[in-house]
């Protein structure tokens, strides 16, 4: 591409065509290997190989890729890590609904097959995926890419297990947990959702069996939302401290239509004032009656089947449907006179997170990992060094709080589809054995048939991809533990609370230094992205419109770190715009650079004209605040820095006052302007290439430059030569003049085109010294018949005026101008002035802000201040004398 080719447009699909694949080609993605360069790494957040990437993944790896690209460039050795996640609960319940629409269960095809299926259904995801990084333009490491369910990492599950089992924090005990009835599963807590659901209150009869009567009657009265499972109901609990049922404490209770007898029990648990006081204990079918039946010794009676309907122990109903059971029952009741009412209520109900049917609490043996040890040991590490830094530190206290509360995990999952649990049971003895390899006498022993939660091979990630438990290989030596996570913050309790604690278990160092989480996408109402509301977006789509840059701009710019963000096609229009400015700019320098052979090189120092001096102030200061934002991964606030610089100052300014000297001046200024012209072009792309890989790589691959490719390039760098506060104060006011004129000349309706005379007062010698040296910018901004500047000059009684800091401008037009219009819009001037002197008084009186600001702002806005009021004075003045007229 040269300028004589470049379009005049904006055009990403052209840019972006075969690039990436260069990019991979060139091996810029691996890490550079320079043993005396400083290590960065990430490893990606895998996603699942459940479908297609959306635009939270999308984000999320912006985010990365920008960290990356930036380091690559400051001379880091960096890495960043792919891989994918088995996802087991969710594949396989993906799998098994592309069955169902073929009529076929994974039952029907047995163990091996149907693993086989999830297999191929991998490969088609990962395929896509892959395809979706590529169209992203993140730039990973492809040749390292890991699978959670890799041999490696398999490896690296197995050890942990056993090791975890050996010390005792894996245990297998019979309890209540969530089930998944649809997958067949248990869940842990944190794959519950839990969502508002219509159901009732069902109070019931319970008849007393020995002939007793309370309140003249001969039953009492229990109330529960689900009735289905009264056939396990062990007991009835009240409170020992509950006056009204002291002396029904060890009476029996028949649960109806079973007829089966039930002893009335006293527990802390029951709250009096809830219901009727009265609970109905079911140690198979709820948490809390779970632990009331141990300490009362009550037997556990399971009434429901893996599939959530009923049991041999629900007599008549067994094999119904939970529901449908429930309708049953509820009219036998009714029919049988033990129905006393039902209240319609909204309660809170698990739902399964993958397959979104309600969770059953079901007895069941389960492998559990002892929580609070390790929680324990997360929980000091964040008093030392090596703590992890949440950003934004709000998190920290939501890590604490999960880990201070922490219950324990259930890691066994009825699943065929993950990593099998290293635990086998001899066929003849039922002895348990528990190893990393299975058992010499394999024929005798066969293997715990469930696998293990997806967080169990997830929380190993930063390490296990790494070589670990290898701790010699050369990748987990140079590049763990790894420098920045990033993730969203929902899933701070799943994932990263889990990798932090078995890294310091396995590793003895936190897994990473940095966690920044960023929030959700919503839709423009500010809603949830789902398939149910039909609002989601197919980030391809975005950029089949608009191109990967725009796409990657809107989601920095929107970017605070842990909000959310709102997509918008008004936002992704403004960010294809801005695109386009870059470009045009871009292709102004290069045509203008003509056949410069060489990397643009600045002129001596005394070469610089004020707006030479101005522009590359203003680029030091933007790569300085650049840089630190995104060492503080501020991201939306460098984006904000960058476009201001190169919308407002680059563009609007600087090259438009480039076009005096490259029209009028001499070779050697022309020579120098194409020079600090083509410099801060070469900058700010650099600059900018984290952020748009793309279209920098183009443009500066259309400019004479150093070096195969912009994304190995050097990072820019605060000179500080290049700050210069005095140039950045006398361009301000040359800028705020040459914009005071052209606002009084839309206001007299006097287009540019026409020449008027221009008189510019100021009481500031230095000021008008400046303002004459630089009077062939004001001719060219202001296009004015005569200039007058000067500090002993009468003002013009009919004229229009404006008010800037040092100065005074008119502009005679006394066919033009209304006295009286030009008083009032002098009036309107002086109150919005006044407003701001209020405004800034007010803020300097502030004894907090004056105490508490830093030390620049305050002495900013003390400079404000003056400003203000300097401007607030001249413009009464001129007031005055138009009323003197």
């Amino acid at each position: 591409m040269s300028e004589k080719n470049m379009s005049t447009k904006f055009n990403p699909a052209s840019i972006e065509e075969g690039r990436y694949q260069w990019w991979i080609d060139e091996g810029f993605f691996k890490p550079s290997g320079d043993k005396k360069a400083k290590p960065y790494s990430i490893v990606i957040p895998p996603p699942n190989v459940t479908g297609k990437l959306h635009l939270g993944h999308a984000w999320d790896t912006t985010l990365q890729d920008m960290i990356i690209r930036q380091k690559r460039m400051q001379g880091y050795d960096v890495l960043w890590l792919p891989g994918m996640d088995h996802a087991g609960i969710a594949t396989q319940a993906k799998v098994e609904a592309r069955l169902r629409e073929q009529g076929i269960s994974r039952y029907d095809l047995g163990r091996e097959k149907f693993i086989q299926q999830v297999w191929d259904w991998k490969d088609e995801y990962a395929d896509i995926i892959h395809k979706q990084w590529a169209k992203m333009g993140i730039s990973v490491d492809y040749d390292r890419e890991r699978f959670t369910l890799d041999e490696g990492l398999n490896k690296a599950v197995r050890k942990v297990f056993v090791d975890l089992y050996n010390k005792g924090l894996i245990y297998r005990a019979t309890y209540i947990i969530n089930w998944d009835p649809q997958a067949r599963t248990a869940l842990s807590d944190m794959e519950v959702i839990h969502k508002d659901d219509k159901g009732a209150f069902y109070h019931v009869k319970y008849p007393f069996t020995d002939g007793t009567t309370f309140n003249g009657k001969d039953y009492i009265e229990v109330a529960t939302t689900r009735p289905e499972t009264m056939f396990g109901d062990e007991a009835v609990a009240v409170n020992p401290n509950d006056e009204r049922y002291k002396e029904l404490v060890g009476k029996h209770v028949m649960v109806p239509l079973v007829n089966r007898e039930i002893e009335i029990i006293a527990d802390d648990y029951v709250t009096p004032e809830f219901g009727t006081g009265m609970v109905k204990i079911t140690p198979a079918h709820d948490p809390n009656d779970f632990l009331v039946g141990k300490r009362h010794n009550l037997p556990e009676l399971n009434t429901m089947n893996e599939d959530a309907s009923l049991n041999e122990n629900a007599g008549k109903y067994c094999g119904m449907d939970r529901f449908e059971a429930r309708k049953a029952i509820v009219k036998d009741l009714e029919d049988g006179g033990y129905m006393l009412k039902i209240d319609p209520i909204v309660h809170s109900v698990g739902h399964s997170e993958r397959t979104g049917v309600q969770v059953e609490s079901r007895l069941s043996t389960q492998w559990f990992v002892k929580m609070k040890p390790l929680a324990e040991k997360a929980l000091a590490n964040q008093k030392t060094a090596d703590r992890v830094n949440f950003v934004p530190e709000r998190f920290e206290h939501t890590f604490n709080q999960w880990m201070e509360n922490v219950h324990d995990w259930v890691i066994s999952r009825q699943l065929w589809w993950g990593h099998r649990i290293p635990a086998w049971y001899n066929k003849q003895t039922g002895e348990m054995y528990v190893g990393m390899e299975a058992p010499k006498d394999a024929e005798n022993w066969e293997q715990d048939k469930d696998v293990l939660d997806t967080w169990f091979s997830s929380a190993l990630w930063p390490f296990s991809t790494m070589g670990w438990p290898d701790t010699d290989s050369a990748d987990f030596k140079r590049y763990f533990p790894t420098n920045t996570l990033v993730s969203g913050y929902d899933i701070i309790f799943f994932w990263v609370a889990r990798m932090i604690f078995q890294s310091l278990e396995f590793t003895g160092k936190a897994p990473f230094r940095n966690v920044l989480l960023h929030g959700l996408i919503r839709d423009e109402q500010g809603r949830k992205m789902s398939k149910s509301l039909g609002n989601g977006i197919d980030p391809m789509d975005v950029i089949e419109k608009y191109g990967t840059d725009a796409l990657r701009w809107f989601l920095v710019t929107g970017s605070t770190p842990g909000q959310d963000i709102r997509f918008s096609y008004k936002k992704m229009d403004a960010a294809w715009n801005f695109i386009n400015k870059i470009w045009n700019a871009s292709r102004y320098v290069i045509m203008n650079l003509g056949d410069m052979q060489n990397a643009p090189k600045l002129p001596a120092k005394d070469k610089w004209d004020l707006a030479d001096r101005w522009i590359l102030s203003r680029l030091n200061a933007t790569i300085k605040q650049v840089t630190d934002q995104f060492e503080s991964f501020d991201f939306g606030e460098a984006c904000r820095c960058l476009y201001n610089f190169i919308w407002n100052d680059f563009c609007d300014w600087y090259i438009e006052m480039t076009k005096e000297k490259l029209n009028n001046g001499t070779e050697a200024e022309k020579a120098d302007t194409k020079n600090i012209l083509g410099y801060v072009l070469d900058q700010t792309l650099k600059l900018m290439h984290p952020i748009m890989p793309f279209v920098t790589e183009a443009l500066w691959q259309d400019m004479p430059h150093e070096g195969k490719s912009i994304m190995i390039a050097d990072y820019p760098v605060v000179h500080d030569e290049f700050a210069d506060e005095k140039s950045e104060e006398q361009m301000k006011s040359l800028i705020e003049l040459i914009t005071a004129v052209r606002n009084i000349r839309n206001e007299a309706n006097a287009p540019m085109s026409k020449p008027v005379d221009l008189l510019i007062k100021t009481d500031d010698q230095a000021a008008a010294d400046m303002l004459l040296a630089n009077a062939d910018y004001i001719k060219r901004f202001c296009h004015p018949a005569d200039l007058q500047i000067a500090t002993d000059t009468q003002a013009p009684k009919l004229a229009m005026s404006g008010i800037v800091t040092g100065a005074e401008v008119y502009i005679p037009m006394a066919e033009l101008v209304d006295l009286k219009e030009e008083q009032a819009r002098m009036e309107k001037e002086i109150a919005k002035l006044e407003k701001e002197v209020q405004r800034s008084e007010k803020k300097l009186g502030n004894e907090k802000f004056v105490n508490n600001a830093p030390e620049a702002v305050v002495a900013e806005e003390r400079a404000k201040a003056v400003e203000w009021k300097q401007k607030l004075e001249a413009a009464q003045a001129r007031l005055a004398s138009l009323q003197n007229a």
